[in-house]
């Protein structure tokens, strides 16, 4: 053999033994597959009771090193925090690091984290590990590194964008959501975390999920921005039958706003990480549902082929709406849910849980495939999850949505012009769009309304917004029975052109 051509097969093996190690969504998928075809073996906590027993004051006054962060020598936009083991965070994750030619585990050290007031026997703490960790990246300012990403607790986790801060959560995967059985929440196991070069926009990360009844392989690409984006794909394996399998799930909260206000004076108007579900069908209509904090649990379900896109949005963002300088409910932002590929028949889940307080996650979404595979067999799901403050954007400008729905008590303009309540429900609500600004004040526009047998239409009128430069759709209703909810739907036509998206609401029951 010639001197060059061993070289050239020199380089070529290199190649291949490079391409041939490289970690990928297979090797994540072999082990969630043989994890399936074993019995389900239930983490076991090694948290001494101090930390086990603490409070989330207490809890959040443990806090990461900042000049500890991983990579945080090397020449990358990304580094790595750690969440320490604690309150119902009680099980260790174990967390990789992919490198150029190797995997090896990043080992938990106490010395890691500040425990700030937190009594803690360092020697107690020796054989721990981390609960979860977070991505940071100069994501609103090039010389400061910001928080984009956090993992913890369950298969949770959260992302945002420039300007953010964070709302809602997304999930790997929900289990028996809603159902009498109870709720089964896997959770990631163990991640792995490709170390990313010095100009890379984007931060790979794998992870294994286990839960008694499903495993499950991940693959997130995380791309920090203005909207910032997730690519995930997956790969989940049943153990055994489940009730319910809700993939690309997500989680928020509402307590009160504009179409539910509080029955407590409250120097806000609206208290929620999000206020409406948003849906794209296959067949290209467009669904608007607002939220409630209902009395009894509420699910909702809208049948969809092949969805083109979902999400728990957040729709008005003026401050003058929220009015709260610390948690900021004006800047969280909307999860968007873009399906990869046809996901075929099934249904987008809506559930809604009573809740008294803004602390408790009561909403939650998601898809639900008609059929589930047989067990070891694989259900692959690809999807790109947006989180944006730009919901306007999501829409084509063709189609006009709705800007707000508000809720009062329905009256009656008297002859001496005072208002007198008859006992109605009334809904105004205003729909906006790009095309629908350009129509002329004096076009057309008629509703198109139906109702549940549990209510009576009183009164339903168009007419023109100028302040919008859209149209308002007041509709009034007399409600049966106060103990039963009540469906509505309604959109805006002109001539024989559907104007709007359908406005979806549940009137919750009183009772």
């Amino acid at each position: 053999m010639s001197k060059m051509r061993w070289i050239g097969a020199a380089v070529l093996l290199a190649l291949y033994a490079n391409n041939s190690w490289a970690f990928n969504l297979d090797d994540v998928a072999k082990q969630a597959k043989n994890l399936a075809g074993k019995g389900f073996e239930a983490p076991k906590s090694n948290l001494p009771s101090q930390l086990r027993e603490m409070k989330f004051a207490d809890y959040q006054q443990i806090q990461f090193n900042h000049d500890k962060a991983y990579w945080g020598k090397l020449r990358t936009p990304f580094k790595l925090e750690f969440y320490h083991q604690g309150m119902y965070f009680e099980y260790p994750v174990k967390i990789n690091e992919v490198a150029a030619n190797a995997v090896h585990e990043i080992k938990y050290n106490p010395d890691y984290f500040n425990f700030g007031n937190v009594k803690v026997d360092k020697d107690q703490t020796k054989n721990l590990g981390f609960a979860g960790f977070k991505v940071l990246y100069p994501l609103n300012e090039k010389n400061k590194s910001d928080e984009i990403t956090s993992f913890l607790g369950a298969s949770y986790f959260r992302v945002i964008g420039a300007g953010q801060v964070y709302g809602l959560s997304a999930r790997g995967l929900a289990i028996d959501t809603a159902l009498p059985s109870g709720e089964e929440f896997p959770r990631f196991k163990e991640f792995w975390i490709e170390r990313p070069k010095p100009q890379d926009k984007q931060l790979v990360i794998y992870a294994l999920l286990d839960s008694p009844r499903a495993t499950g392989a991940y693959r997130f690409v995380i791309h920090p921005g203005k909207d910032s984006t997730v690519d995930v794909q997956s790969k989940v394996y049943l153990r055994d039958q489940v009730g319910k399998l809700g993939i690309a799930p997500l989680t928020s909260m509402f307590l009160f706003g504009a179409n539910q206000p509080s029955n407590i004076t409250n120097f806000r108007d609206e208290l929620h990480d999000s206020n409406g579900l948003s849906i794209h069908a296959g067949n290209g209509e467009w669904i608007w549902r607002p939220l409630n904090n209902p009395k009894h649990l509420a699910v909702s379900t809208f049948t969809i082929d092949s969805p083109k896109g979902f999400g728990l949005l957040q729709r008005g963002r003026d401050f003058s709406h929220y009015q709260d300088l610390d948690d900021r409910y004006d800047l969280r932002p909307s999860g968007w849910v873009e399906p990869q590929g046809d996901w075929g028949k099934g249904r987008i889940e809506l559930v809604e849980i009573p809740t008294a307080d803004e602390t408790n996650d009561n909403i939650v979404a998601f898809w639900t495939p008609e059929k589930l595979p047989d067990t070891g067999k694989p259900l692959d799901f690809s999807y790109r999850l947006h989180f944006t403050r730009d919901e306007n954007e999501l829409h084509s400008p063709d189609t006009a949505w709705v800007k707000d729905t508000l809720r009062s008590a329905g009256d009656v303009k008297q002859s001496n012009l005072v208002r007198q309540p008859d006992g109605t429900v009334a809904f105004t609500v205003d729909f906006v769009g790009k095309a629908m600004s350009q129509l002329a004040a004096d076009t057309q526009v008629a509703p198109q309304v139906s109702v549940g047998s549990n209510a009576d239409v009183v009164e339903q009128s168009v007419r023109y917004n100028p302040v919008t430069k859209g149209w308002r759709l007041v509709l009034r209703l007399r409600v049966k029975d106060n103990k039963q909810p009540t469906e509505m739907r309604a959109a805006l036509v002109s001539g024989d052109k559907t104007l709007t998206e359908t406005w979806s609401y549940q009137l919750p029951a009183n009772e």
